[in-house]
């Protein structure tokens, strides 16, 4: 493809990459910054920017390019991680957002220590930092910088280092205030320009004399539309990941766990809310928003199968560039690619904020209680620039995985499931101790490691639990949450029972004490969460 970008296109890229530059550097130009400001955004975030920020973290590049492939080859079954992504967020809403709002945290593993001790907080630290810089940064900035190689001609090289620079600019400035100013912009213009996509898309079918669900799903692969498969389904729509009914129901919600209740990038935006209540309804409203993507973002893939599935051949990664270079005009191009970049740039700044506070917070402060405000915040903006430095470094060797999105998902596989356990257990178990919760990490964590490296075939030269086992990644971190949690109990059972007062402090009085009491006004977070609950099942069984 690799056409040259036309100018019209061009100069819409350029005015967004100023827009959204001066946008997050005036967001806190006038106010003096403090590091509560910097790292918290002072605390003042409403349950819409709370939302859309968590949102617009977590759709990257490697959505839109991934999910429009996914789409193209299995369809719909790729969904389960938007529309589970849901239920996850209704747990971050309901059973943690709560005690990590009243504990005035700055970061989860300072949560982590209140709960258990300062060891578990250092190495969740530790793998958070490591999440960042691996996943959310490197592989988002390669996916990026080969889509606009593909089909504007701009080398992999500059697309990495313009991006990173703008990016750097405004998060290492602005902190986190900045970031969901930005991120609120940003989820406009990403759902603006996927709505165009798949209306351009729609309106291409019904041109080529398909004008129903019935005529759409006799031109595409049987149960391509359906969201839970079986092996045998799978196999018939030519795939081999695993994704059936079970392991998503298994695995995904350990992915989700780490992901979104225990992740730093991610949770940052609920610790900066203006209240508890902004805290949990902001969770929830993300619930909502993450069901657009299987519309918005899996849907254009099957849309390119029915239309171009002759040019796009078995390279089901040029799904997205095929359907904007074909279906879009001079100008919406320029648009598609601001919301590329709008996805890239929010989850690259999710990241980096994250990154400055964990090091700054969880390691510079525990060592210097007394370091000031101003040397903390200098401390976080050279961490930011580090990681930055690193994962660009880290973001040249994309090209040694297959699926990219693939990719992210097995390596949440890893490391998810001893910290799934550790935060799930830790509001949930008056017995788990701190001496379970360091065991657990330590032994999860490598034992993930191992797990990834062995069905690493660049590493190991064969998928050996994939292939060789037959338990497709998402098992795998279903199997993995099960051997960590009999580490867990083993270990609590093994060594004294915590301090009665942590207890009461950072666990439920029983496993349903989240939802009691009686629901007297219709602002009443339950309510958004029982409509979501009843919005999910309808969906599930209309696409099933």
């Amino acid at each position: 493809m690799n056409e040259k970008v036309n100018l019209v296109d061009l100069s819409i890229i350029v005015i967004y990459l100023v827009g959204i530059l001066a946008i997050g550097v005036l967001s806190t130009r006038l106010k003096r910054m403090t590091s509560e400001g910097y790292f918290l955004a002072g605390r003042g975030l409403s349950w819409p920017v709370v939302g859309a920020a968590l949102f617009a973290s977590n759709i990257s590049t490697i959505h839109l390019v991934g999910l429009a492939a996914s789409g193209y080859n299995e369809g719909f079954v790729w969904g389960n991680f938007e529309w589970l992504a849901s239920v996850s967020l209704i747990m971050l809403g309901l059973i943690f957002a709560p005690f990590y709002f009243r504990s005035k945290i700055s970061t989860l593993p300072e949560f982590l220590e209140k709960r258990y001790d300062s060891r578990s907080r250092t190495v969740l630290a530790f793998i958070a930092i490591i999440g960042a810089l691996f996943v959310h940064i490197g592989m988002s900035l390669y996916a990026g910088a080969v889509v606009f190689e593909t089909f504007f001609g701009i080398s992999v090289v500059t697309s990495i280092l313009v991006i990173s620079t703008v990016t750097s600019i405004y998060t290492v400035l602005g902190g986190l205030k900045a970031v969901v100013v930005t991120e609120t912009v940003q989820s406009a213009v990403l759902i603006l320009g996927a709505i165009l996509l798949t209306g351009f898309g729609l309106y291409a079918l019904s041109d080529a004399g398909i004008n129903s669900i019935t005529e759409l799903k006799a031109n595409l692969k049987p149960g391509q539309l359906d969201m839970l498969q079986t092996n045998e389904s799978i196999k018939a729509l030519g795939g081999d990941t695993g994704l059936t009914w079970y392991a998503c129901f298994l695995g995904y919600p350990i992915l989700g766990l780490w992901y979104w209740c225990s992740d730093q990038t991610i949770v940052q935006r609920v610790l900066g809310a203006k209240t508890q209540k902004d805290a949990q309804t902001g969770a929830i409203f993300a619930g909502f928003l993450k069901i657009l993507p299987v519309f918005i973002l899996v849907f254009p893939g099957v849309i390119g199968y029915v239309l171009f599935k002759d040019v796009i051949g078995t390279n089901s990664n040029m799904a997205l560039p095929v359907m904007i270079n074909q279906l879009l005009p001079t100008g919406l191009k320029g648009l598609m690619a601001a919301t590329l970049m709008a996805a890239l740039m929010s989850t690259i700044a999710a990241a980096l904020n994250s990154s400055a506070t964990l090091v700054a917070v969880d390691i510079v402060k525990r060592f210097n209680p007394r370091i000031s405000d101003r040397k903390q915040i200098r401390i976080g903006r050279y961490s930011a620039v580090a990681v930055m430095i690193l994962a660009m470094a880290w973001s040249t060797q994309g090209d040694k995985f297959t699926s990219i999105f693939e990719a992210i998902n097995k390596i949440a596989s890893a490391i998810a499931p001893p910290v799934a356990v550790v935060f799930l257990f830790g509001v949930f178990s008056k017995r788990g101790t701190r001496q379970a919760a360091f065991v657990t990490l330590i032994v999860g964590l490598l034992l993930g490691i191992a797990a990834f490296c062995f069905d690493f075939e660049p590493i190991s030269g064969y998928m050996y639990i994939t292939k060789g086992l037959q338990i497709p990644f998402m098992m795998q971190a279903w199997w993995l949450f099960v051997f960590c949690t009999l580490i867990y109990f083993t270990v609590s059972y093994a060594t004294p029972k915590p301090d009665s007062k942590v207890v009461k402090k950072y666990t439920w009085e029983h496993p349903l004490a989240f939802i009691k009491g009686k629901i007297t006004e219709l602002s009443d977070v339950r309510i958004f969460v029982i409509v979501l609950i009843i919005s999910l099942i309808t969906l599930y069984v209309l696409f099933s």
